[in-house]
């Protein structure tokens, strides 16, 4: 029986939704992979890889496309574009593929969506670059950003950017680490199990489980066909959480009864987890701006089984004068760049721009200059993004200490493990994906003159 809808169709409606109308690639994926459940775990992996591995590649298949065919990738038509990006990536990076399949494949679908008088010209660039991909001509080393731009596919502004600051070798382990596989990071959920029980249900379940070596709590699992097919997610056993997330409760280090407050915490793993660390003790109130981000939170709450936190809708850019002074510690995850998991999100590289990366910089001040008024006297603030740009991390905490003189930087060494322990500079962390066992993240710890 033939198939009402094809895995490289499926591809295809992904790369439009995701380049056309701006969908966030992973959430396109979830609810492509959720309506089609029903397909096998091969099928699943091969729409998810190719329409990730198109994306993570895109730059250079763009590259490849316009050294073989005369109507260069800008010029054409957003169907055929697309088709020929995914072919392409086929072509260059699954040798699982045969070429002949890919170029027939593609031929069939720009038919099927109305694009027949294209098929050929779809047949002839593909079987072309099949024929000379040995012979591609990538730019030389001796231009060391237009090089990493078309290796690693990514805009030469955020090269820019990262070069002057961590230099190359640093830089192409970051840009590397985005186009390797890695394993779904996740925290055992102290509430309702152990470690090692956790560890026993998710490989009963089918699911390959190894420890994270920064946390002995927290795990990579792989091995698995769905997330939601396992019943140890449903329970709320475990929470999908990257390890350096992980460390902003462990540097917030909390004490039993204290009151907390998330500014911006949807989904909620933050302040879940720092509710679970306060043991059934104390509050911790997370908030975030909509609606929808609320009931994310609210969900996940229900799912964990914890008593002492709750949600709230709040705009962290409205003084809640309520909380004056009132929270022990205050989470302060603040909208970013989001550079530091592109290896997660691959289309972001190409939404973000350096001019809306520096605005968030401006609002990451604005939100900060509000919610360090929650702090008690004594109390603890916590500054943390998921981006690698200077001007949003140590920037804006160099920034923040020069503003506000009551505040001071605090030691989260005592708090990390041995492995990390050296990691901490000026008081803050900066996790680097390639270079640590993470994704991108940095993280301050500021505290508040006086006693509580």
């Amino acid at each position: 029986m033939t198939k009402s809808v094809t895995e490289r169709e499926l591809v295809l409606a992904l790369l439009m939704d995701i380049t056309k109308n701006h969908v966030p690639c992973h959430i396109a994926l979830r609810n492509v992979l959720g309506k089609y459940q029903y397909m096998d775990k091969k099928e699943r992996s091969f729409i998810t890889r190719v329409t990730e591995g198109t994306l993570e590649h895109m730059l250079e298949i763009d590259y490849i496309i316009n050294q073989f065919s005369k109507t260069k990738v800008n010029k054409m038509k957003p169907v055929i574009r697309n088709l020929i990006r995914s072919a392409v990536y086929q072509l260059k990076y699954m040798d699982s593929v045969p070429n002949s399949a890919v170029c027939n494949e593609a031929v069939k679908l720009a038919k099927k969506k109305g694009f027949a008088t294209l098929g050929g010209f779809v047949n002839g660039v593909l079987r072309n670059i099949a024929r000379n991909l040995d012979d591609i001509r990538y730019p030389d080393e001796s231009n060391l950003k237009e090089y990493l731009e078309i290796k690693y596919s990514m805009p030469a502004w955020i090269l820019d950017q990262w070069l002057p600051v961590y230099g190359r070798e640093t830089t192409e382990k970051m840009l590397l680490s985005f186009q390797e596989e890695t394993p779904l990071c996740i925290r055992c959920n102290l509430a309702k199990t152990t470690p090692e029980q956790l560890k026993k249900e998710l490989q009963a379940e089918g699911a390959e489980v190894k420890e994270h070596p920064y946390l002995p709590y927290a795990f990579y699992i792989w091995g698995y066909d769905y997330l939601g097919e396992l019943a140890s997610f449903r329970e709320g056993l475990f929470y999908v959480q990257d390890i350096s997330s992980m460390m902003v409760a462990e540097a917030a280090n909390p004490e039993k009864g204290d009151k907390i407050i998330d500014v911006c915490a949807a989904p909620g793993g933050k302040s879940l987890h720092l509710a679970q660390k306060l043991e059934g003790t104390g509050d911790v109130e997370a908030r975030d701006l909509t609606e929808y981000k609320v009931a994310l939170i609210e969900e996940n709450i229900f799912k964990s089984g914890l008593s002492n936190i709750h949600a709230r809708q709040m705009d962290a850019l409205v003084s809640d004068e309520d909380s004056l002074e009132k929270a022990d510690i205050v989470i302060a995850d603040l909208p970013c760049s989001g550079l530091g998991v592109i290896g997660k999100k691959p289309d972001l590289k190409y939404n973000m721009t350096k001019e809306q990366a520096e605005e968030l910089a401006a609002l990451q001040r604005k939100m900060l200059s509000i919610v360090k008024n929650y702090v008690k006297p004594g109390g603890t603030l916590i500054y943390s993004t998921c981006t690698v740009r200077e001007e949003e991390n140590m920037g804006n905490v160099r920034w923040f200490l020069e503003t506000f003189p009551e505040f001071s930087a605090a030691s989260v060494e005592e708090t990390f493990s041995d492995v990390l322990k050296g990691e901490v500079k000026e008081g803050c962390v900066q996790f680097l994906p390639g270079v640590h066992k993470s994704d991108g993240f940095f993280l301050a710890k500021f505290q508040k003159r006086g006693q509580k």
